[in-house]
């Protein structure tokens, strides 16, 4: 591993108030719409759960993913947005957003989830979580919300929200106060990944040295350096 890319242990980076608003598990299952795509269900539907739920086995107790090629996983095991980003998409549409509408798992606040280090740890209740990438807008995100353009809406806002790898299993629950356990030296952001690919590749090189994305995404680097 290069010296730039030693993960250090810190102590709280997060303030102390960045805590879960919610944990948020499939509350609906859509069947037969018509943006679900190829598998014509989806698991987005996404809604407060009232209690502690376990996080293990690479899933979120209680929640339904669906399409496995593109959710779910070790590297998307868990998915977490900011309230603050959910506050300004609502005033930019003008619209009510609850927590869950984005298809997160996680409602966090207090917490800069657009500008996490890919690699960094998070300890919130009694499990450990890792970013890993940041989520790309779909299809059935823009026909979840019926907004066409939602697409390039979300790509241009560039506030994805983040994927998470369960590194210890445990229960999590509204109110855990989140700590950052970990960040390593040098990493691009969830922010700056999410630009590298979508097209913007001003942190291209940055990327590269980024350690903690998932197979996937070593591969999508490999092939566009090719």
């Amino acid at each position: 591993m290069l010296e730039s890319n030693v993960v250090k242990r810190v102590s709280v980076i997060a303030p102390s108030d960045s805590r879960l608003l919610s944990v948020n598990v499939t509350g609906h299952l859509h069947d037969g719409a018509n943006w679900t795509g190829s598998l014509g269900r989806s698991g987005i539907d996404k809604r407060p759960f009232p209690g502690p739920v376990l996080l293990a086995d690479h899933s979120v107790e209680g929640d339904s993913v669906i399409n496995r090629v593109h959710h779910g996983g070790e590297w998307q095991a868990v998915y977490g947005y900011a309230r603050e980003d959910a506050l300004w998409w609502e005033q930019e549409l003008g619209i009510r957003i609850d927590n869950g509408r984005f298809g997160e798992n996680l409602t966090t606040v207090g917490l800069d989830i657009t500008n996490a280090l890919i690699g960094e740890r998070w300890r919130i209740g009694s499990a450990t979580l890792q970013v890993t990438v940041p989520r790309i807008p779909c299809r059935v995100f823009a026909g979840f919300w019926e907004r066409p353009d939602l697409i390039k809406a979300f790509t241009l806002a560039r506030r994805p929200g983040t994927y998470l790898r369960i590194v210890d299993e445990g229960h999590v629950a509204a109110n855990d106060r989140i700590t950052v356990i970990e960040r390593p030296a040098k990493a691009a952001t969830v922010a700056q990944a999410f630009a590298c690919k979508t097209g913007d590749r001003e942190h291209l090189d940055l990327l590269k040295c980024t350690n903690g994305l998932s197979p996937e995404w070593r591969e999508w680097l490999v092939s566009i350096a090719s």
